[in-house]
């Protein structure tokens, strides 16, 4: 007879964990509180518009083509990616930058931009390329649940080389000296939740997913990606239950014996936490049986929320990008606005993905399709229609004035989704987009435990706990915690 399985949430790491366990010969069944499969990468679709409703980015594509050879499956048996090129813009206070897909062409914007940068830059990336591979094919794959996990001497010789201790700050520092080359390296890690001079230069193997790796595009949208793993899912014999939230996991002693929902009790041998790990310790288990107290999640650093807009236009526009970031007001203000001293930004940075000039489908005819995201500090309080109006007219103005054309007259479909979104949605601990801060103290055996300490068949994965935010680190996450389940479980 098959072991029980359930899964409590459906995005990329509920998926991926449900799709492991079900490879392993597991009955595995996924609760999703939502209508449809993916978590804060779920769509949205009205008036002829379709907008991923959270991730946009697909960088790393090798994470996801190990996912799918794990089952005997391409990506292209699911999607279609088309390299971007450029892969996205820079807006500055007056111009712009286009950062071109080929190498060459890199190396000779950042010659132009800073005498001798395109040799120093090559070392940069070699370095880097260490560190992902070492980074993103190793360490993120262990669970973090004991430091005898770093014990072989080998690895500890690669924790120096991959310089943990020292910030990325001052490792871009070390190789360009101009602002725009130090703002553009260190943007990927503005993903990971804290300023560059917390987040350990390890992390410059973002820069090598970015400049190497490349920008891709799912044609459809990220959806797809969703859509992929929960028909690869269903192929395995994944059962999924929409529309039914958890309200409490039933404990006898120390194990799970039942998952409520308000339509049913499901059992089963292991429970996968999937949903949000604050969440589902708080206001689904007794205090007696948290791993975590009140006090101990209050002190965790927190990556940013997000203020997003899906914006749908009656009118195409000309010479805009699928990717751009507004880098045209001041950097460190609104770093110290979302991590030293959180406030509501007064002039924040921002991001636009315009999908529709990647991929027709995504839009009716004559129309474009906008997606506005804007890094705020998770938790802020006074979170309210005209506040989101006054954010939204603040970047819509900058974005008129960069690209020169109008967009607030041609509006004819607007929504926005933020902190109380995120809180009703995901049930999200501080309404928080991206999860925990990838901060020193917060990284491998320092994250929040991917199995329980008090209940034995409770197991956790997602981005509160290893390996941490992103797409690419949640399917790893939804593996690495089915490996444990079946350290435990067997086959």
């Amino acid at each position: 007879m098959h072991k029980k399985l359930i899964v409590t949430g459906s995005g990329f790491a509920g998926l991926s964990a449900a799709c492991f366990m079900a490879k392993a010969g597991w009955d595995v069944t996924v609760l999703e509180k939502n209508a449809m499969p993916g978590g804060r990468a779920r769509q949205l679709v009205a008036d002829g518009f379709t907008f991923d409703m959270g991730p946009s980015w697909y960088w790393m594509p090798d994470v996801f083509d190990r996912f799918f050879a794990q089952f005997g499956k391409t990506t292209a048996d699911y999607y279609t990616l088309q390299r971007l090129d450029p892969s996205y813009r820079v807006y500055r206070s007056h111009h712009y930058t286009d950062i071109p897909a080929d190498y060459t062409a890199l190396e000779t914007l950042f010659e132009e931009t800073e005498p001798g940068s395109a040799a120093r830059l090559q070392q940069f990336l070699k370095e880097a390329a260490y560190k992902y591979r070492k980074g993103m094919q190793q360490l993120v794959y262990k669970p973090g649940l004991s430091v005898t996990e770093f014990a072989d001497p080998a690895l500890l010789i690669d924790l120096f080389k991959l310089d943990i201790l020292g910030s990325m700050k001052k490792h871009v520092a070390r190789f360009f000296k101009t602002e725009a080359l130090q703002q553009l390296m260190e943007f990927p890690v503005l993903f990971l939740g804290a300023l560059p001079e917390k987040i350990p230069a390890l992390y410059s193997l973002m820069n090598y997913a970015d400049i190497k790796g490349g920008t891709w595009y799912p044609q459809g949208g990220m959806y797809q990606v969703v859509q992929a793993m929960y028909s690869l899912a269903l192929e395995l014999g994944v059962q999924f239950r929409f529309n039914e939230a958890v309200q409490q996991l039933q404990t006898t002693g120390n194990k799970v014996t039942g998952v409520v929902t308000a339509q049913n009790i499901y059992t089963a041998d292991a429970v996968i936490g999937a949903a949000d790990y604050h969440h589902m310790e708080t206001a689904l288990l007794p205090p007696h049986q948290r791993s975590y107290s009140d006090a101990y999640w209050n002190s965790r650093v927190m990556a940013p929320g997000c203020l997003l807009y899906y914006i749908g236009l009656n009118k195409k526009l000309n010479n805009v990008l699928h990717h751009s970031l507004f880098f045209d007001t001041s950097f460190e203000i609104h770093g110290k606005e979302i991590y030293t001293n959180p406030q509501w930004p007064s002039n924040p940075l921002f991001y636009v993905s315009t999908t529709s000039v990647t991929d027709a489908g995504v839009a009716p005819g004559g129309c474009e399709n906008l997606f506005f995201l804007v890094p705020v500090a998770a938790g802020l309080q006074g979170d309210t229609t005209a506040l989101r109006d006054r954010y939204f007219d603040k970047i819509a103005a900058r974005f008129e004035q960069h690209t020169g054309q109008s967009i607030r007259g041609n509006i004819i479909y607007k929504r926005s989704f933020a902190y109380t979104d995120f809180v009703e949605a995901y049930h999200a601990f501080k309404g928080n987009a991206y999860g925990l801060a990838n901060t020193l103290l917060q990284t491998a055996i320092l994250k929040p435990r991917c199995r329980s300490k008090k209940i034995s068949n409770l197991f956790y994965t997602g981005q509160l706990t290893v390996p941490g935010p992103g797409v690419p680190p949640s399917l790893i996450s939804g593996e690495v915690v089915a490996k444990e389940v079946l350290k435990v479980y067997g086959r």
